[in-house]
């Protein structure tokens, strides 16, 4: 059996990240990055994401903020699935995620963690808290990203 099929597992995921979420922090030469606010309309969610790039590169990347369950694991993940990613990679990872949301095929090995999300997409009030994170570091790495939400 799958782990990533087994809504128990799936769940212990996103309590884990929610009750202990990575990078979860104000970096300390704030300077050195790029920063997004995001929020939302419909929940909760207010969140900043930093983004550090080196040599075509995410270095480092963190969140600060207050947000719901989904949000902040989704953030959490997001953080270790593309830090020290190149951003050809983090541009696919990104894709990848969006995909899963649309429910449409995707690549499960790159998402790792991240398929615990993999039914959000059947909860359309849902959809915004678990990419708000993601969309966040798109936007701060807007002309230096290579992603188009196709």
């Amino acid at each position: 059996m799958n782990y990533f099929d087994d809504p128990l597992f799936l769940r212990q995921i996103i309590m884990d990240h929610y009750e202990n979420p990575r990078n979860k922090r104000t970096p300390d030469k704030i300077e050195e990055y790029r920063m997004k606010h995001m929020k939302t309309d419909s929940c909760i969610d207010d969140i900043t994401v930093y983004v550090k790039v080196k040599e075509n590169r995410i270095v480092d990347l963190c969140f600060i903020g207050s947000a719901c369950t989904i949000s902040t694991a989704s953030t959490s993940i997001m953080t270790e699935l593309l830090k020290n990613k190149t951003l050809e990679e983090a541009s696919q990872i990104i894709k990848e995620f969006d995909k899963m949301m649309r429910l449409e095929t995707f690549d499960v090995n790159m998402m790792q963690e991240a398929n615990a999300f993999k039914n959000v997409g059947r909860q359309a009030n849902r959809i915004a808290c678990a990419r708000l994170g993601w969309q966040g570091v798109q936007i701060a790495l807007k002309g230096v990203l290579d992603y188009d939400n196709e």
